[in-house]
């Protein structure tokens, strides 16, 4: 299969979308942003992918502020 010359530009356009929502932290839907400010959350939240599909998700806990 050849790939035509529209090909890579698509790929390229996609990939610097891609880039910009990691850089603009969009990755997260907005409802588990809103739960993570809710909850004052400031720690780390890791998201590992693998041939295109999330493979593993975690955070690193002991990261939340009291107002006390």
């Amino acid at each position: 299969m050849m790939q035509t010359d529209r090909e890579p530009e698509v790929e390229m356009a996609q990939f610097e979308e891609f880039r910009r929502k990691v850089r603009s932290a969009e990755l997260l839907s907005s409802s588990t942003a809103r739960i993570l400010s809710s909850l004052r959350f400031t720690g780390k939240v890791s998201v590992l992918v693998q041939n295109g599909k999330i493979f593993k998700s975690g955070y690193e806990e002991g990261y939340f502020r009291s107002d006390e």
